[in-house]
């Protein structure tokens, strides 16, 4: 045995021996399936097991050494190949020149099977047909593509919702107090810088970390503020938005000036046009249309106590240098604001403004007053989108807050007698002594409704509160009174009544 080949001896006679036949391995497969095939197809013909024998095979297909009649089966069993003796005689007893590995005989099975099946196409299975048509599985890659994109485009939904909702909690927390003051700007007239004292405003906004431009603005001395409006839409930039505020400063001179045309024109002493604080506050709105006035002046009281000290000088003159002193001073306010301005001329022109122009003026005593008010008019700026906002969440009539403002009740129920004792008091003429007193007889609606349901008369009903004692005060000085049989049926018919157009002031 070597490379695959066998070699089989047999003797051919007593006196010599002789080399039979070699038979590679893949001829023995070859010759074991074509056996097999003949065996299947025709039938055996008369003589065919001595052919065989001749062959080396038998009529089953197995495997016959030369000289032999019958079939090694132990040599097709055990894959091994016996060689002959010096008898000639061959049989089990003869000892195994070369065995083969059960490995390779395995192998050689599973060898012969895939031959046996691509030999003979007449017994192999035929194809199966088809579990769908070319136009059922173009149909259902269609749908599956169209899941597909189905399954991305609500991907993509999903993922803007998220951006929107990032966008308007971002939107939302610049509008919030503390936040708001980030995305503002004041924008100053570089008039005003120029003025004394117009220096100190620009350092008030910039000591509260209030974002400050100079930039010429269509009327001087004004002050006017840009928001950066954060958008709620996903895709688009920040973008700057005027607001409608706008912070005009007036001078001294030009105050008094137009209070004293105002006050010739009331007389009918006037000379030409001339302006005063409503032809001066059409003029900027025309060049600033939209906007919300407001008008402040500086040292307007410094002024009246000057007026103050010019009125009384004559009552404490005490020397001839004195009054040249006075007169000089006196001369000189002429000359700067004209003639003098008393303060009911100040109060006539500006209860004129507002009536006529809805536009109020304010008074600073200082330019570090006229600062602070206006880095307070520029955090109310800030927040009056907020504010705006949570007015509209809430009723219109209700105030948490303030003298009006609303009982708040918590989850256990407490503050409810609250609410139950200023539901009377909403009542005409009724105190809160009075509210106390019918609280504390009736803590509730219901236990109220249901002391009604105990009476047995319509007149027992309605003065059933009338007896209840309402005390005021402590000590010597308190008082004492009855709720009354008024207030009594007022309380009843409110309780009990159902119609809404019933006036209980005047039903008898």
């Amino acid at each position: 045995r070597k490379a695959g080949v066998v070699v089989v001896v047999s003797s051919g006679s007593e006196e010599e021996d002789e080399v039979v036949e070699v038979v590679p391995l893949s001829e023995r497969i070859k010759r074991r399936v074509e056996a097999k095939r003949d065996a299947a197809f025709e039938a055996p013909k008369p003589g065919g097991g001595d052919a065989a024998g001749a062959a080396g095979l038998s009529a089953s297909g197995d495997l016959l050494a030369p000289g032999c009649r019958e079939p090694q089966g132990a040599l097709v069993s055990s894959g091994e190949v016996s060689c002959g003796s010096q008898n000639g005689t061959c049989g089990a007893e003869r000892p195994s020149l070369c065995p083969l590995p059960a490995s390779q005989s395995d192998s050689a099975d599973q060898f012969d099977r895939s031959l046996v099946s691509t030999a003979s196409p007449e017994t192999s299975p035929r194809p199966k047909k088809p579990k769908y048509s070319q136009k059922e599985r173009e149909a259902i890659c269609k749908a599956a593509w169209q899941r597909r994109k189905e399954r991305e485009a609500r991907r993509r939904q999903k993922e803007q919702e998220k951006e929107k909702k990032r966008a308007l909690a971002k939107m939302l927390k610049a509008q919030r107090p503390g936040e708001c003051q980030k995305y503002i700007t004041v924008v100053l007239d570089p008039v005003l810088l120029q003025v004394e004292g117009g220096g100190q405003i620009l350092s008030a906004l910039q000591a509260v970390n209030y974002s400050c431009v100079v930039e010429n603005q269509a009327v001087p001395c004004s002050i006017t503020w840009r928001r950066k409006t954060v958008s709620s839409q996903m895709g688009e930039g920040d973008e700057w938005t005027e607001e409608p505020n706008v912070l005009v400063l007036l001078r001294l001179e030009e105050f008094l000036s137009m209070v004293h045309n105002y006050k010739q024109e009331v007389q009918g002493c006037t000379e030409g046009q001339k302006e005063t604080l409503q032809s001066y506050v059409a003029h900027v709105m025309e060049k600033m249309p939209g906007k919300i006035l407001a008008l402040a002046v500086v040292e307007v009281e410094s002024y009246f106590r000057s007026l103050g000290v010019q009125s009384t000088r004559r009552l404490r003159q005490a020397s001839r240098d004195e009054e040249e002193v006075q007169g000089k001073r006196r001369k000189k306010k002429v000359k700067d604001f004209g003639l003098e301005i008393t303060r009911m001329d100040v109060e006539e022109a500006l209860v004129d403004l507002q009536l006529c122009k809805q536009v109020q003026v304010s008074f600073f005593e200082s330019w570090d007053e006229l600062g602070e008010f206006a880095t307070m008019f520029t955090k109310a700026v800030a927040e009056a989108p907020f504010k705006r906002e949570r007015e509209k969440t809430g009723f219109s009539f209700y105030l948490e807050k303030g003298w009006c403002g609303g009982v708040k009740v918590d989850q256990s129920g407490k503050g409810l007698s609250e609410v139950w004792k200023r539901q009377i008091q909403q009542f005409n003429r009724v105190s809160l002594e009075m509210a106390e007193a019918i609280v504390s007889a009736h803590p509730s609606p219901q236990l109220l409704n249901q002391a009604y349901s105990r009476c047995s008369s319509e007149q027992e009903r309605e003065n059933m509160l009338a007896n209840i004692p309402v005390r005021r005060g402590d000590g010597v000085t308190a008082t004492s009174r009855r709720i009354g049989p008024e207030l009594s049926r007022r309380i009843y018919l409110q309780m009990t009544s159902h119609d809404p157009d019933l006036y209980l002031d005047f039903t008898g």
